[in-house]
């Protein structure tokens, strides 16, 4: 079947809107009509990693949409149901097993490959097949090929352009809280780069019953948002962010997130702890930073990574939506949604800072 994708055609090409072919899925695949599919910096980063040469490339992994056909094998899943679509993991590894998902020993197979797991692509162009697969789904583009594992069935009342980004983004910072760092209400909140990821956090903080959160951005309009939601706010281009920290938190954060990825934001994450505190590290960066070992053994202090929430895709998705539904998980406040032609305009907006979460329209 032809469609319409918003390709790659390497780092510093812009995204064009092209004609391919995907598949009929196939007996454990799903159809799926992407209604809408969040922008996420995880697909500009891996777009920044491969070359030219590699050929054209489908992004996007935070699809939502409507599901078209199903396989034989698919049980659970029906036409018409609506979907949202995250990352796969294969259900049956260690990690999977020990109910640790995000973590897959076969990830990178399954989500970062470019091909199904039998060496095939679901997309073609002019009979040449295309890198996809992305995430299990490669959703920019009017149709995904998915899986039982990354696919979600939700209330179709739901609207589709807010929720797509609890696929990836919003589940990460969301689930980073809720899942692995668990403050409870008298614990001090702080978040370094109050980007998608950040605010979610923000808000599934506030669902915990946290009081004390500090968001830390150098963008005025993030910052003044974050008040809104309550937030105490740090401006890092005039404020001595450790100073400003531990006087907002009583001496120190108990606990706090890091989503860029930056050797220096990093160093102030730790240096603003409390003993005994942790940060948690979300950002695709820098590869190595030096840190004060010292300072985190001497004061017991911890820092830890995070992949997708450390959530199962299966039930944490579904928790957050009826949170959104309750009303205590406004994450439609952050969403901007931009038509798939103008991809390239809301990639220039999130950079700058002037958008928080765009959502692609078809």
């Amino acid at each position: 079947m032809q469609m319409t994708a918003a390709l790659s055609r390497g780092p510093e090409s812009p995204f064009t809107l092209e004609t391919v072919q995907i598949d009929a899925p196939r007996a454990d695949e799903i159809l799926v009509r992407v209604v809408a599919t969040g922008l996420c910096h995880t697909d500009l980063f891996t777009k920044s990693l491969l070359p030219e040469k590699v050929g054209a490339c489908l992004f996007g992994h935070e699809g939502a949409g409507i599901v078209e056909a199903v396989g034989s094998e698919i049980t659970h899943i029906a036409p018409g149901d609506h979907v949202l679509l995250s990352v796969r993991s294969c259900g049956t590894c260690r990690q999977c097993v020990d109910g640790h998902r995000a973590y897959c020993e076969r990830s990178h197979q399954l989500n970062s490959s470019g091909v199904r797991t039998d060496g095939s692509s679901p997309i073609q162009q002019n009979g040449a097949p295309i890198r996809a697969a992305y995430f299990g789904q490669s959703s920019f583009a009017q149709y995904a090929i998915t899986t039982a594992d990354n696919t979600v069935v939700i209330d179709p009342a739901v609207d589709l352009t807010v929720v797509a980004p609890l696929g990836c983004g919003f589940q990460t910072g969301a689930g980073t809280v809720l899942n692995m760092l668990r403050p409870k209400p008298d614990s001090t909140f702080v978040i370094f780069g109050a980007g998608s990821v950040g605010f979610a956090a923000l808000l599934a903080a506030r669902t915990a019953g946290v009081t004390t959160i500090v968001a830390v951005d150098p963008v005025t309009e993030r910052r003044k948002l974050a008040e809104e939601f309550g937030a105490v706010t740090i401006d890092p281009a005039t404020d001595n962010v450790v100073d400003a920290v531990r006087a907002a938190t009583d001496g120190g954060s108990t606990h706090a997130l890091d989503t860029t990825g930056i050797g220096a934001v990093i160093n102030q994450g730790v240096a603003s702890l409390r003993a005994r505190g942790t940060l948690a590290v979300v950002g695709l960066g820098a590869r190595e930073v030096a840190l004060n070992m010292a300072d985190i053994m001497l004061n017991g202090k911890t820092v830890r990574g995070c992949i997708e929430g450390d959530s199962d895709v299966t039930t944490f998705i579904p928790r957050l939506v009826e949170l959104f539904n309750a009303g205590s998980f406004p994450i439609d406040r952050l969403v901007t949604p931009y038509a798939f032609s103008d991809i390239n305009q809301a990639v220039a907006d999130q950079a700058s800072g002037k958008v928080i979460k765009p959502v692609l329209l078809w």
